[in-house]
């Protein structure tokens, strides 16, 4: 019996495309700039597809996937990139924040641990593993809910009006929250901190509000928003309008950074100079390191953040 052996099988990898993806990060850049970071990040999934072993591109990827989300993608890529060496210095950074956001101490901490031994004065490697864990401390603001005014009628209404469940009409009750207008002056974590209230009267609480257009926290953002108007219009009087106009991501912050103004819902340098130093640091992983890099970046531009008088 004449046997024959199979022939090996072959695989033929990707062909790169420098030349493409060249084209669709500037693309992607111009895109970004311009402050459609969701359409930026789709081209760059193009660019790197087309050329897998451009660092430049794949950094990029791997940090606008992150501003928008996507922790599981901009993980792999920055795993992928930590191999390679050396290795980029943002690179380990920005790992280290996804690993402490994930969790994961001893991740990030051996992340900053390979920083440091080649740049020991490396300022936010230093700061990071001093405070790597800091993000269990921390709480989560978010600002993004849609801005509808209230009717002064509306407000005056008693919560007891409203079906609401034994549980949270008593939490209700003992906080002195009386009237929807209460309710809008008080803020989800002021609610959900008092004993004996959890996430189902939070629920309901916030479907109730939803049905008359308002959410808790409302008054006190529309506040601060009128407060932050009036600041931008004294700092107009000093500095060009154009400066005011600038996006954030045109300020090359770091992920954290980024990250915790997108969280406050901050696009441009007009708006971020209208915030406090409490207000950034109110949002979840947003440090000292952090603060001092955006008041850094905004006295380059002859900007500061609010003062509270």
């Amino acid at each position: 019996m004449t046997t024959t052996t199979a022939a090996p099988i072959v695989t033929t990898p990707t062909p790169r495309d420098a030349g493409k993806a060249k084209s669709l990060f500037e693309q992607a850049m111009k895109l970004a700039q311009a402050g459609n970071i969701v359409q930026a990040a789709e081209k760059l999934e193009d660019a790197h597809q087309a050329d897998p072993e451009n660092e430049d591109i794949a950094f990029k990827l791997a940090y606008y996937a992150d501003l928008l989300g996507d922790d599981e993608l901009s993980l792999s890529i920055y795993e992928s990139l930590a191999q390679h060496q050396p290795t980029r210095e943002g690179v380990l950074l920005n790992l280290s924040v996804l690993y402490e956001d994930a969790g994961y101490y001893d991740e990030a901490e051996e992340c900053l641990h390979r920083l440091l031994s080649v740049k020991p004065n490396n300022p936010h490697g230093r700061m990071y593993y001093e405070h790597v864990d800091s993000s269990m401390y921390m709480e989560v603001q978010d600002d993004s809910d849609k801005r509808i005014l209230p009717r002064n009628m509306l407000l005056e209404l008693p919560t007891t009006d409203f079906e609401l469940s034994v549980r949270a009409r008593n939490c209700l009750k003992k906080m002195n929250i009386r009237t929807l207008g209460d309710l809008v002056r008080t803020s989800e974590a002021e609610l959900i901190s008092y004993k004996n209230f959890g996430e189902t009267s939070l629920d309901e609480i916030r479907e109730m509000l939803s049905k008359k257009g308002l959410r808790l926290g409302q008054a006190v953002d529309e506040a601060r928003q009128q407060q932050r108007q009036e600041l931008i219009k004294q700092v107009a009087a000093k500095v060009p309008e154009a400066v005011l106009n600038k996006l954030v991501t045109e300020m090359d912050l770091s992920v954290r950074a980024s990250k915790a103004l997108q969280r406050l819902g901050i696009n441009t340098l007009g708006d971020l100079a209208s915030r406090t130093e409490a207000e950034l640091m109110g949002v979840k992983n947003f440090g000292q390191t952090s603060l001092e890099e955006v008041k850094q970046k905004l006295t380059e531009f002859g900007l500061s953040l609010r003062r509270v008088e």
